[in-house]
């Protein structure tokens, strides 16, 4: 297969399929995700949405395919062992020349792809503010050595202003210095987010940031995806079921009905797409 051509491209799943056992959880998902887009994808519950987010972040190896991240494949698989003869999925063979390709979380995470989570994992016993701390550690020049001997004093000062900073951006300087779960579940999800933009991304992943939310914080939480997005020049690829905060902040949506990609376009495409409704949309009552 070709390398990526098109030089805006930041993210392009190729091929994916995901098997557990007998049961094909996502089935030969293809996507690209642009330079300063922010791309949904959407479908009913169960549809391989988060499988999907969890192949490109490490969390697990996709049974085929490959990611792409700015044109660098940094997973590629293809069916092994027992799988050969169990895969469900198609394009088995199609990958079975390349070399082997897999990253863990935090190695795909130092690349520039950062991500929330469907359910919110904060650091429970740490303050909002050692939360964000947490994340500029990724990028640290700092060891062990250099730590013992307070040598990296200079460095940790640069990350605590760079946390107080974030902290602001997103609203939440005056609550710095209280416990993480101790703050309202929209505060939190600012949070959750607060602590991947620490990390430096180019690539911002939200797995449902929306859920839990009335419709004031959803509406308020679109503005600030789009404030953040252009504030620190990234790419957004989200999970989302409020309808209303797709329609409003996505360039293009994805949809996946049973682990298979069943439409793509602007929102005003899927708002009309007949198979869309279908499948997940459906009808106004008159």
């Amino acid at each position: 297969m070709s390398e990526a051509v098109n030089k805006n491209e930041v993210l392009r799943l190729e091929n994916i399929t995901m098997q557990f056992g007998g049961v094909v959880a996502i089935n030969n998902l293809s996507l690209e995700v642009n330079q300063g887009e922010i791309v949904a994808l959407i479908g009913p519950n169960g549809a391989g949405k988060t499988t999907a987010f969890n192949c490109i972040t490490g969390v697990y190896e996709p049974t085929n395919g490959i990611v792409y991240f700015h044109g660098r494949p940094i997973v590629v698989n293809h069916p092994q062992g027992k799988m050969v003869k169990q895969y469900g999925g198609i394009n088995g063979d199609m990958y079975k020349d390349r070399k082997l390709v897999v990253h863990t979380p935090d190695r795909i995470t130092h690349m520039g792809i950062a991500r929330t989570f469907q359910n919110i994992r904060l650091f429970k016993s740490q303050t909002a503010f050692d939360n964000v701390l947490i994340g500029t550690h990724l990028r640290k020049m700092s060891n062990m050595f250099t730590a013992t001997f307070r040598l990296n004093a200079k460095e940790e000062k640069a990350n605590r202003e760079k946390t107080a900073q974030l902290l602001e951006i997103v609203g939440l300087a005056d609550v710095a210095n209280e416990l993480a779960t101790s703050l309202p579940y929209g505060k939190q999800r600012r949070l959750e987010i607060a602590r991947a933009l620490a990390t430096d991304p180019t690539l911002l992943l939200l797995d449902e940031p929306a859920a839990g939310m009335n419709p004031q914080e959803t509406d308020e939480l679109g503005e600030f995806i789009v404030d953040i997005k252009n504030r620190f020049n990234l790419t957004v690829f989200m999970i989302e079921h409020h309808m209303n905060l797709v329609m409003d902040i996505s360039d293009r949506i994805y949809v996946l009905d049973f682990g298979k990609q069943i439409a793509e376009g602007t929102p005003e495409e899927i708002q009309k797409n007949p198979v869309v409704i279908a499948a997940y949309l459906g009808v106004e009552e008159e």
